[in-house]
């Protein structure tokens, strides 16, 4: 399950595979109407006979990315064939235009005729019902169309545009789809096909020994026909070579923000952070949803997926974007979660990225007993992120317009919400979504979103309001360090659960954890964090050469391992980094930063080719498991960096100042 290369503008997504195929194409939001919903649309090339798709063995592929950008930079070589093809993907940073530029090699000493075909196998919405593939003589071009989704497909190499092309039906009866039409190198030329179709375009060009040849294709994707055929002029008319390097530079510009600023850390982890800023932004959606993950093959674990906003990764994600200087990236999140918001002042469980509420699997009423069905971290987790995106960047009008709806309300039902013989919130389902009760975790999410409405509350004169908070926020605190650490452990316990009429530890050991000095209930070097952080580093480290940390003990989501000791859950990306951030935030001298240096060297050696983060590996080979590219993965990413960048800035400021007091003194 994964997805090698991505592509986007905020309005369009692309995802492509291991064999540059595409595989997921979503608009007009970030995440929802996938229109091609995990299928193949392939590339296939004729040569002098003979004919091979890219996913044939004959063919060695390499991926990546033009550097510092989100136009891919794929190589695939066939010797059988005698070329080798160079392929950029892009989409245009302001319309929703994909570009694909294919560079033919003659690696032989003849000249030859080279076809390449380019297929799609579109699920306009969703469902390949009801679809039409056609051809549009006006600008000799291949649509597709359901409703009010378009998509319109061109091209170009220095003998012309389309050289053939045909649609037909796909997957019904006994029909394949027009690409099984393409591998003899002509096309039939069906001009209209309906229903479940499919269609495939070539071009043709004639390549001399050892030079080369280029192909453009790109796609217009719109709401209407005079849309599409507005955005296919735009291409012929600016140049797609232009377009295509424009979006190059424009990616390059938008990164500048983080360039000289990475302390000593290595090529690979620079590559890595930067790349990883990249693929949060292609996850962020212009209304302000940041979508989980976008990689349909997790549709084949449980028939859904993770193309939902989940309030609490955004509300992490947009914390780590503001950390690394993306305040306006972000922005448009909190507004999408100021319009979120219940009537009670809570946020559901996850979202689709045009606003509605997304599919659960929290009940609303347990043996005969009703329950609010939320994750409380996702309602507090959104105050502590815009608490921490002012803080940083300054910026009052947000806040300020955020104040009266999103800001009070949330913070009277975080008041609300509490289990008054505990000083605890009520019970509800902790950030893996798996189980219910009162977690520690959710706990000092809870205090750390009080803190900040209160603080809101006094920046805006409120002072009624940010007491009444921050006392709440110390009873939460009491609540905490008086129920939730467990003296004899020497460490605190994941949370309480209600068993036989009372409330009982359950001391599994959990990394989320790691966040109880992060949301400032504890200092870092309080011996209780200290004591809790060396059981996680103890407990949960994955002791296969495959290393990494553990969400917690005896995890079973995509288990590999019944060897608990060996193994006591699948390695996570964000879990490893967690660990690693403590190490940074502790640390006290230069030296004490190599352990999570060498951290983030190694995390950066668990992406895919292309670089994209897993949501989890696969502890004995370190292959991805789960979707990939994970959003949350990646912030965590931009997150320690950007703290460990910090952090070595303080040292280096400190060491150099005893320096120079020592030099002094020896004067």
């Amino acid at each position: 399950m994964a997805r090698h290369l991505v592509t986007g503008n905020g309005k369009m997504l692309i995802n492509l595979d291991n064999y540059g195929y595409i595989r997921d194409l979503y608009f007009p939001y970030v995440g929802q109407l996938n229109h091609v919903g995990g299928q193949l649309c392939r590339l296939g090339v004729w040569c002098n006979g003979e004919f091979a798709w890219l996913d044939d063995k004959s063919w060695s592929i390499d991926l990546g990315y033009i550097e510092d950008s989100l136009v891919t930079n794929v190589t695939a070589t066939n010797e059988k064939l005698g070329i080798e093809l160079q392929i950029n993907d892009g989409i245009h940073q302001r319309e929703c235009i994909f570009l694909k530029r294919v560079v033919v090699r003659n690696l032989g000493d003849a000249p030859k005729e080279v076809r390449v075909f380019f297929h799609h196998d579109l699920m306009i919405d969703g469902s390949d019902v009801g679809d039409t593939a056609a051809f549009y003589p006006g600008n000799r071009t291949v649509f597709h169309y359901k409703r009010s989704s378009y998509f319109m497909f061109n091209g170009r190499s220095e003998w012309g545009g389309i050289f053939q092309f045909s649609t037909g039906i796909k997957r019904f009866q006994y029909a394949e789809g027009t690409w099984r039409d393409a591998e003899d190198g002509e096309l039939a030329g069906n001009a209209i096909a309906q229903g479940s179709v499919d269609s495939t375009v070539s071009f043709r060009t004639l390549v001399g020994a050892d030079s080369e040849s280029t192909i453009y294709y790109w796609m217009s994707v719109g709401s209407g026909l005079e849309e599409v055929k507005r955005l296919d002029q735009y291409v012929l008319e600016s140049d797609p070579e232009k377009l295509l390097s424009r979006i190059v530079i424009y990616w390059n510009h938008w990164l500048e923000r983080v360039e000289g600023k990475l302390a000593d850390l290595p090529p690979a982890v620079v590559r890595q952070f930067k790349h990883s800023l990249l693929i949060v932004r292609t996850h962020i959606d212009e209304q302000g949803a940041i979508l989980a993950a976008n990689d349909t093959d997790i549709l084949q674990y449980n028939r859904d997926h993770y193309s939902y906003m989940w309030p609490r990764d955004g509300a992490l994600i947009a914390e780590a974007m503001s950390l690394a200087g993306y305040h306006g990236t972000i922005t448009p999140f909190f507004h999408f979660c100021e319009q979120a918001l219940s009537p009670d002042g809570y946020l559901y469980h996850k979202y689709n990225p045009d606003g509605t509420v997304g599919s659960s699997w929290h009940p609303y009423v347990v043996n005969g007993v009703p329950r609010l069905p939320i994750q409380e971290d996702e309602t507090a987790l959104v105050l502590y992120a815009l608490w921490k995106d002012y803080v940083r960047h300054g910026e009052i009008e947000l806040p300020q317009s955020l104040y009266g709806k999103l800001v009070r309300k949330t913070s009277e039902f975080l008041c609300d919400y509490l289990e008054e013989s505990l000083d605890l919130p009520k019970p509800s389902y902790d950030l893996w979504e798996e189980r219910y009760g009162i977690w520690t975790y959710t706990a000092a999410s809870v205090y750390a979103g009080l803190m900040a409405g209160s603080g809101f509350a006094e920046l805006f004169g409120d002072y009624d309001r940010s007491d009444k908070y921050r006392e709440t926020a110390e009873r939460v605190k009491r609540g905490i360090l008086k129920h939730l650490w467990d003296e004899e452990a020497g460490r605190f316990a994941r949370g309480l659960v209600w068993t036989d009429g009372q409330w009982v530890k359950d001391m599994t050991i959990e990394s989320s954890l790691s966040f109880l000095s992060e949301f400032g209930v504890l200092p870092a070097d309080d011996s209780r964090v200290s004591g809790t952080m060396q059981a996680i580093s103890e407990g949960l480290s994955v002791r296969t050469e495959i290393g990494g940390i553990a969400r917690y003990t005896s995890d079973y989501y995509f288990r590999v391992s019944e060897d608990v000791y060996t193994v006591p859950g699948n390695p996570w990306i964000i879990c490893t980094l967690w660990l690693a951030k403590y190490r940074i935030e502790t640390a006290r001298s230069l030296a004490e930063l190599e352990e999570p240096r060498r951290t983030l060297e190694k995390v950066a050696g668990f992406a895919l080719p292309g670089g994209n983060f897993p949501e989890q590996m696969n502890p004995m080979d370190g292959s991805p498991l789960s979707v990939a590219p994970l959003t949350w993965s990646h912030a965590t990413y931009v997150q320690t960096v950007s703290v460990y960048v910090r952090k070595h800035e303080q040292l280096s400021a400190s060491a150099s100042s005893v320096g120079q007091v020592n030099s002094g003194k020896m004067a």
